[in-house]
């Protein structure tokens, strides 16, 4: 895990509340070092949420800092990869950020196309 400039209390917090939008709306611009991170842990929701028990629920409550997107999770997004092994993110780089140079890029949730799952 990376140390992002910030004490572990502050770098899980953040992560906590960009995991949570990214969830939210399903894309979120932020620094490529950062959208690896959320990328990762919105990853390991997505599979929580793919298991469906009660204890997997429990367990992304305790990451995802709104009840109502954990049931997003459960409900709409772990479903549509039902025959997907990962890979449930995608991160674009954007280039340079004008104000301090940092490399920027966006993290989208991949869409999965009908034809792919009728395949398998």
């Amino acid at each position: 895990m990376r140390k992002l400039g910030r004490t572990s209390a502050q770098r899980k917090a953040m992560l906590r509340g960009m995991v949570t939008l990214f969830l939210e709306t399903g894309k979120i611009e932020t620094t490529y070092t950062r959208a690896q991170e959320v990328a990762a842990k919105a990853e390991e929701m997505i599979t929580l949420g793919k298991k469906g028990d009660l204890a997997a629920y429990r367990a992304a409550l305790a990451f995802i800092t709104k009840e109502d997107v954990a049931k997003k999770v459960f409900s709409v997004i772990a479903p549509t990869y039902e025959n997907v092994n990962g890979g449930y993110t995608q991160i674009f780089k954007m280039g340079p950020r004008r104000g301090d140079g940092a490399e920027m890029a966006i993290v989208k949730l991949v869409t999965v196309a009908p034809a792919a799952e009728a395949n398998k």
